[in-house]
């Protein structure tokens, strides 16, 4: 099985999917190889990448809190923080992180069902990306429903730095991972990570985790890099994901994915 991460990894920087990544993703599906999407976009953003791969794959998102199925539109399993586990994190991400801003991402039963408000954020929080279907509302809203994640935002400050300051302090309570460095950290149900969704799918294939090929470029790869059989960071990725690696390929802008799907589905 072959799982990637997206953006920084699977996408070039225009965030597309590039001709050469298609043929080589194309060439291991022909040879009935699964692959699959680990990605900390939510379900909502797949579309695009289905559209650039030309075939809808399985799907890890939200860092591991779910899975996917893009041919159906269904999400099939989640891992939520609850109610409870939100306002703890509210209150101290606020005390450790004064000036924060909160957001939270939430799940229907599709990626795109319209009884959910799936992305609301705090009055305080700016977005670190474009984020056009946000839904801003007050404080005590965001964390007033189960939530796949939740997102802290502290503009001007490292991700690296917000994380250092929240993690000893969350006596397990949550997983803590970031995939930009631009003052965002995102927090998940304890265990939950691309590793733990990547299992999941796993076994739902009836594959081993030695059989994994596995690319990345952020922290939030990391356990994913390690779990695998075959740990791949890009040229472009943070140190930590490289020192993960089993290999560091060429980085997104130079087809580093295709790259070595050429030299595994060739050899």
């Amino acid at each position: 099985m072959v799982a990637t991460d997206v953006d920084g990894t699977l996408l070039d920087e225009w965030e597309r999917v590039t001709p050469r990544t298609r043929t080589a993703v194309a060439a291991l599906i022909a040879d009935g190889v699964p692959f699959v999407l680990a990605t900390g976009r939510p379900p909502r953003w797949i579309d695009p990448v289905v559209e650039g791969l030309g075939f809808p794959p399985l799907c890890v998102c939200g860092n591991g809190a779910v899975i996917y199925d893009s041919a159906a539109d269904r999400i099939l399993h989640t891992s939520t923080l609850d109610v409870e586990s939100l306002v703890w994190i509210a209150d101290l991400a606020e005390r450790v992180l004064p000036g924060c801003g909160l957001a939270a991402e939430r799940v229907g039963r599709s990626a795109h069902d319209a009884a959910t408000p799936q992305f609301v954020s705090s009055p305080e929080y700016e977005h670190a990306w474009l984020n056009p279907d946000d839904t801003q509302v007050s404080r005590q809203e965001v964390i007033s429903a189960p939530a796949i994640k939740m997102l802290i935002r502290l503009r001007g400050t490292p991700s690296a730095q917000m994380q250092s300051a929240l993690e000893p302090h969350l006596a397990g309570r949550a997983d803590i991972t970031y995939s930009t460095n631009n003052g965002l950290i995102e927090l998940s149900a304890p265990g939950i990570t691309k590793a733990a969704g990547l299992s999941v799918v796993a076994e739902r294939l009836g594959v081993d985790p030695a059989a994994i090929l596995a690319f990345g470029d952020m922290p939030n790869d990391v356990p994913m890099l390690r779990m695998a059989g075959h740990g791949v960071a890009m040229g472009n990725a943070h140190p930590e994901a490289q020192a993960a690696a089993d290999e560091i390929t060429a980085s997104n802008a130079e087809d580093g994915v295709a790259r070595v799907l050429e030299r595994w589905w060739e050899s």
